[in-house]
């Protein structure tokens, strides 16, 4: 009989040395317990394949990743998921062999298949006007919602830096707003003139209808006084989309963040700072919102080349 997944990381196997990954992803590298759920999942999956098929899962060979990567295509995984299964066991296997537990990584000779990756797709300036002007504000929730809204376009937050924002994560005097963003590293974004005009209004009264508390650290609250939500906010964020004419496919929290990117970028903003904003660990993150379309092409090289 097939043992339960908890079952079965106290057997032989990857047992206790996935466990033992497990603390060292959340000790060391402060990753979100959703990420390191997300690992373990994709590991314990790994195991299962591997006892389901007679091979061993530790001592693998290349060729038995390989074979279990492909297994996984021929069930209908997509490339970008089957990579993210890579990953998971490139990072378990460089553990153990860093640990001592493993002379070799099977792991090194297998190559991910390279992903075509996708523009990021953003709103106009237009669009970014009618969005943010659906909000009611003649009422408490649409002070809070107009404030959500400018603080997520105007600082480009990811909807959890965004939802996971204290009051005293502002810094309103220098303009700045601090959050924390994936492996709880945090930074310093500017707030503009706009978000910080609609955050102190949020501030001087509507955000009182909604704390239930005292001491409430949350910034942004919904109607029960609990800190918004990532999954409440994109809700709010498609009913405005809605209103403002914008197709639910094109309105997201990330897609606002998109909009920030490339609107800072069409602007001549430096690329270094661009990535200390978004929080990119590495500047080919960054890199994929330089893309340009035909038009602006054509007027930079007729205003620049000397030979235009």
């Amino acid at each position: 009989m097939r043992q339960h997944p908890d079952q079965r990381e106290s057997s032989r196997g990857l047992g206790g040395w996935l466990i033992d990954y497990q603390e060292y992803l959340r000790a060391e590298r402060g990753l979100a317990d959703s990420t390191v759920a997300s690992y373990r999942s994709d590991l314990l999956r790994y195991e299962e394949w591997c006892a389901d098929n007679g091979l061993p899962d530790i001592d693998a060979s290349a060729d038995v990743i390989r074979r279990y990567l492909g297994d996984r295509r021929a069930a209908g995984l997509r490339e970008r998921s089957v990579a993210r299964s890579l990953a998971a066991l490139r990072g378990f296997f460089r553990h153990c062999v860093a640990a001592g537990r493993l002379g070799n990584d099977p792991t090194e000779l297998v190559q991910a298949k390279e992903i075509p990756r996708p523009l990021p797709r953003g709103l106009t300036h237009a669009e970014i006007d009618d969005l943010l002007a659906q909000p009611d504000v003649s009422t408490a929730a649409g002070v809070r919602d107009r404030a959500m809204l400018e603080v997520a376009y105007g600082s480009g937050l990811r909807v959890s830096e965004l939802v996971g924002l204290h009051c005293n994560d502002l810094e309103l005097t220098e303009g700045f707003v601090r959050c924390r963003g994936k492996g709880g590293k945090e930074r310093l974004v500017p707030l503009g003139q706009e978000a910080q005009s609609w955050v102190e209004k949020y501030l001087a009264g509507p955000r009182a209808h909604f704390c239930k508390r005292p001491g409430e650290p949350h910034l942004f609250l919904g109607r029960r006084g609990s800190a918004m939500t990532r999954q409440w906010f994109g809700k709010l964020l498609k009913r405005y989309g809605t209103t403002a004419g914008i197709p639910g496919e094109r309105i997201s929290p990330h897609v606002l963040r998109h909009s920030f990117a490339t609107h800072l970028l069409e602007g001549d903003a430096d690329l270094r700072a661009v990535q200390a904003m978004l929080g990119h660990a590495q500047i080919a993150t960054t890199e994929i919102y330089t893309h340009v379309d035909r038009s602006r092409l054509r007027k930079v090289y007729d205003r620049y080349h000397p030979r235009a």
